[in-house]
């Protein structure tokens, strides 16, 4: 009888402090719902606003815009979880040093990839390069596709696709041949000794004019740039929107060429001019394979 009832006791022991942790654990669970709903109501509302927020500022990329607005919401989130574990007693500042350490351990690992991120954030405020402009960095050419926070989409000039992280494209010099509208054309060519320069430069100057793509602001120029070993080397500097420069340059370079046919201008052959030495000073093999008779099969 006395185990029986020592039985009992203990039961109805066990029974009490069940109900007293199910009493305590169900504030504990509800609140802990609670705070989960309203975090995750929160984090999406707040995340919203951001990128309503970001985007409505001039120059603030949307990929930028959803990067921050992500990232306002998971830091909501992360905020949520800890305060959900301290609803059960659990101690928040182990949990916070160990979010801390798996953070470091993580940059650690992911240290390309992090520096990947901050060079597309930094390309995205800044903007050296938009999309659809045509880039190069001496490694790197193309057409700009896509600006993304990992790597930048780009398109060659052939219509290959090529893909570049951003740290390669933040770290070195970029060359914008689409920014700005308008861009000068560095145009070279030799004439022969005997022909008449200033005729020459009237013919180039008559062409460039002569194209209305080519501005007249600033006004085209020709002037004498060298004189090299077989040709006096012209040169010719003119202007012309940006959209058009390549087809431009690339008339303009036959049309001289035709002009100059036309005209009786000769673009000389590269010449090399050999002087042989006296006979006493060259060596004796040589004089000897000169005098030998020249015989036939």
């Amino acid at each position: 009888m006395d185990q029986a009832s020592d039985f009992v006791v203990a039961t109805r022991a066990a029974l009490a402090q069940l109900s007293a942790l199910a009493v305590q654990y169900s504030f504990s669970i509800l609140g802990a719902i609670i705070l989960l709903a309203i975090g995750w109501i929160a984090s999406g509302v707040l995340s919203r606003w951001a990128y309503r927020g970001l985007s409505s500022i001039h120059g603030i990329d949307a990929t930028l815009a959803q990067f921050f607005s992500n990232v306002i919401r998971y830091a909501i989130l992360v905020i949520v979880f800890v305060m959900v574990l301290g609803q059960f007693g659990v101690q928040t500042a182990s949990i916070l040093a160990a979010l801390g350490a798996i953070g470091l351990a993580i940059g650690l690992a992911l240290q390309g990839t992090l520096q990947n991120i901050a060079a597309g954030i930094m390309l995205l405020v800044l903007r050296p390069f938009r999309v659809g402009e045509y880039i190069d960095t001496g490694s790197i050419n193309g057409i700009v596709q896509d600006i993304g926070l990992f790597a930048t989409e780009l398109k060659t000039y052939d219509g290959l696709y090529r893909l570049a992280p951003n740290s390669l494209l933040w770290n070195v010099p970029v060359t914008n041949y689409s920014r700005l509208s308008t861009r000068m054309h560095d145009f070279k060519v030799g004439i022969a000794y005997e022909d008449d320069i200033d005729k020459a430069i009237g013919i180039m100057l008559q062409v460039a004019k002569g194209d209305e793509r080519v501005l007249d602001n600033p006004a085209p120029t020709a002037f004498v740039m060298d004189l090299g070993d077989s040709a006096v080397v012209l040169a010719m500097r003119y202007w012309a929107n940006s959209s058009v420069w390549w087809a431009t340059s690339r008339d303009i370079t036959k049309e001289v060429k035709e002009a100059f046919d036309q005209q009786g201008i000769t673009i000389p052959y590269p010449q090399v001019t050999y002087h042989a030495p006296p006979d006493e000073d060259r060596p004796p093999l040589l004089q000897l394979s000169e005098q030998a008779p020249q015989t036939r099969n």
